[in-house]
């Protein structure tokens, strides 16, 4: 059974690291002038990262452990951001935001085209008159040839905690019949040494910015450009679909 420290634990491990883009979600929060709106958020990777710029952001995740760690780690450092617990295909936060972003490939983990429909008119309706949009994709041009991230002979996410040592090891980036697969290798090391260990496989939904851009405009959103992210030697690049409503 996976508890809330666990849930906790491995999105830290997983994703805390990553910072390829960071910059640009700063720079189009610096263009927007207002709170953020970030759609999974997790424990606050990025989140914590735009509030320390004095950014105000709201954070929203399904994840209930994941959204208590965030508002407990913005509460210690007394930073400008708070989580809520939400699907934001049912989004209803009563107000509006000059920028709502969807970092690490949040949009492709919605099920199929009707999730990501409800999702994105949820997301037009949070945003103020002009507002941006902006979601991070994996296309098909980031999957590594040879179907493995292996081949590239990555390092491992490893932290600690507690005297355990938690590792995920990316062992690939593959397609998986209308899905993309992710699949990584995690190992729990204790303090006296013994070693358990599972493979984790996260589905995204195989989708292109050309698709989501069509699947936006049906629901009040207009492209204004795309913009990418590089990959690093442990993740995939990815392409920013950069969006406003209508």
């Amino acid at each position: 059974m996976t508890t809330a420290s666990d849930t906790v634990r491995w999105h830290d491990v997983e994703c805390a690291g990553y910072a390829a883009d960071l910059a640009l979600w700063e720079e189009l929060a610096g263009e927007a002038g207002g709170p953020v709106l970030e759609l999974g958020c997790g424990t606050g990777r990025v989140a914590l990262h735009l509030a320390r710029g004095s950014h105000h952001v709201v954070g929203v995740d399904t994840e209930a452990a994941l959204v208590a760690e965030l508002n407990a780690r913005a509460e210690a450092e007394d930073l400008p951001a708070r989580a809520k617990r939400a699907n934001i295909t049912e989004l209803d936060l009563g107000r509006a935001f000059p920028l709502a972003i969807a970092p690490m490939q949040m949009i492709q983990l919605l099920p199929d085209a009707a999730a990501r429909r409800a999702a994105l008119l949820r997301v037009a309706a949070h945003l103020a008159p002009g507002g941006t949009f902006a979601a991070a994709l994996v296309e098909d041009r980031h999957i590594p040839a040879g179907d493995s991230a292996a081949d590239a002979a990555p390092l491992p996410d490893v932290r600690e905690h507690d005297g355990w040592v938690f590792s995920s090891l990316p062992c690939s980036v593959r397609r998986d019949g209308d899905r993309v697969a992710i699949e990584r290798l995690r190992q729990a090391i204790s303090p006296d040494g013994e070693i358990s260990e599972q493979v984790d496989i996260t589905h995204l939904s195989s989708l292109s910015a050309a698709g989501l851009e069509a699947e936006g405009r049906n629901a009040g959103l207009r492209a204004l450009g795309t913009r990418d992210v590089v990959a690093t030697h442990s993740h995939v690049g990815s392409t920013v679909l950069v969006m406003e409503a209508v």
